[in-house]
């Protein structure tokens, strides 16, 4: 007799005793660690290739604060923090390959659970590891870096809270989803996604619900203090994924569903479609179906929201761990353990050329890449444009300031022309919260594209350059205009309400 069937009487979930549950597997760590340690060692190894992201220009120079427009506090704390230390980007990304790191464990972990032993838990760990989208979460610091272990770890605490009949892991999961509202709102689509799930395939005994609930409650009282900010500052990151949503909404919808194919590799697509559909037709698999439903169910959610294309990947990864288990098995009954070992070696291969900066960026022109990750056209060219501003006599007069349409261009300003970082301003998202512009500023060297508008509150706007591709590689600021705006026609207050936007 198993042990999950003879629980001693403390359990808090009862089941039938005819129903017959995957018994879990110790975690290998000898074959899970090694993969995290290589992971980590590659993403480090690679970190300081190109430059800074955008995402993490912006991060860097936000100050401390209970929340801002685009989100809550955690991911610029921490690369507030970071930089104080070293302020390079290779530090940031420490950071990340760390949490890619994690993450392999915890996805190994979800394997072990639905019985996958050293083989599965293998494929496990190499497979999400070094697959396209976690090694582009990787190797950047971005809000979404994090979700690579936040995502599959909630589902691993609820996986084991149906299976091993023990309500506290429906806590823990509701600890590890409130603390990530710190972090991002979105996790609260993932638990809208896993209601769907259990309310549609089970298992729907009322205990189950019952913790789920109390989950629930955890979740809402330690994420609190976040989502009464939001409340009390009119939700504003509700209304940046509106427009997030007006912006990409007609690009992302249709592509969600095939996208999912190139998250983690085309290679690894067999072994997802197995972890959605095996937990149906294998006897005894019952309390696993919720969470291929629980996939459906955020695939929707993603496509409604429009926002990107990758908000599914944490559930998609679980539900691959999954399908780790029989994928293995069926590879060692037809001896076929070779071809899986070279399909994720070479799947592997493909992500890391098209996620990792591999290729030296004076080559990248002549390749795919830049047009396939748009995270590699963001980490280029972030010096030069700063250099350029910093060229411009104008920027450097007594009550002259820079306008930079996004916070890309204002965080590479502020980082790389640092005579100019304590006039540099932005409209863009949280930074027009930040403090405005004197009220008696006389000239504004505008940067970017969208802002045009300044020609209709200054006497003149003229173009002094124009941003350069960097070493060819056309980027989102490739041609934007450097302005000199004099003669100030409008009140400086108006001209920075003017300069707001969300996106």
């Amino acid at each position: 007799m198993s042990v999950r069937q003879t629980l001693p009487a403390v359990s808090v979930i009862s089941r039938p005793a005819a129903v017959r549950i995957p018994l879990p597997a110790p975690i290998s760590w000898r074959t899970v660690l090694p993969a995290a340690g290589t992971l980590a060692v590659l993403l480090i190894a690679v970190s300081g290739a190109y430059g800074y992201h955008r995402d993490e220009l912006y991060f860097r120079l936000l100050p401390p604060a209970w929340g801002y427009t685009d989100q809550p506090p955690f991911t610029p704390l921490v690369a507030r923090a970071v930089s104080a230390i070293s302020d390079e980007p290779s530090s940031l990304r420490l950071v990340a390959a760390v949490v890619a790191a994690v993450a392999v464990v915890v996805v190994a972990a979800i394997t072990a659970e639905v019985g996958g032993g050293r083989g599965a838990q293998a494929l496990a760990a190499w497979g999400a590891g070094f697959g396209y989208y976690p090694l582009v979460l990787g190797h950047v610091l971005f809000t979404a870096t994090f979700d690579l272990v936040v995502w599959p770890l909630v589902l691993l605490c609820l996986l084991r809270g149906v299976l091993r009949q023990r309500g506290r892991w429906f806590l823990l999961a509701g600890v590890v989803a409130g603390l990530s509202l710190y972090n991002k709102l979105l996790v609260l689509a993932l638990l809208l996604a896993i209601a769907v799930g259990l309310a549609a395939v089970g298992p729907r005994r009322p205990a189950v619900w019952g913790w789920a609930f109390a989950g629930s409650l955890l979740v809402l009282v330690i994420g609190a203090p976040n989502l009464v900010w939001q409340l009390v500052h009119a939700a504003p990151e509700l209304q940046v994924g509106a427009a997030l949503s007006a912006h990409n909404a007609a690009g992302v919808r249709p592509a969600v569903v095939p996208f999912l194919g190139a998250l983690l590799g085309p290679l690894l697509v067999p072994v997802c479609v197995a972890g959605f559909v095996v937990p149906f037709r294998r006897a005894g698999w019952e309390d696993v179906r919720w969470l291929s439903a629980t996939l459906v169910a955020i695939v929707v959610l993603v496509i409604v929201m429009g926002a990107q294309l990758y908000y599914d990947l944490g559930v998609l990864t679980a539900v691959f761990a999954v399908g780790c288990v029989p994928t293995v098995e069926w590879a060692a009954s037809r001896r076929r353990t070779g071809l899986l070992i070279a399909a994720t070696a070479l799947n592997a291969t493909a992500a890391a050329l098209l996620a990792l900066p591999l290729v030296p960026s004076g080559a990248l022109a002549g390749t795919v890449l830049p047009s396939w990750n748009q995270a590699t056209r963001d980490q280029l060219g972030w010096p030069a444009l700063a250099g350029l501003v910093d060229a411009v006599p104008a920027a450097h007069e007594p009550g002259a300031v820079v306008l930079a349409h996004n916070y890309g261009e204002a965080g590479a300003i502020e980082r790389f022309a640092p005579s100019l970082a304590h006039r540099t301003y932005s409209g863009h998202n949280a930074m027009h919260a930040l403090p405005a512009p004197a009220p008696g500023t006389r000239t504004v060297v505008a940067v970017g594209y969208g802002l045009s508008w300044l020609h209709h509150d200054f006497a003149s706007c003229t173009v002094v350059a124009r941003v350069p591709a960097d070493q060819g590689v056309v980027s989102q600021e490739t041609g934007a205009p450097i302005r000199v705006c004099t003669g100030r026609t409008a009140p400086m207050t108006s001209v920075w309400a003017k300069a707001a936007w969300v996106g």
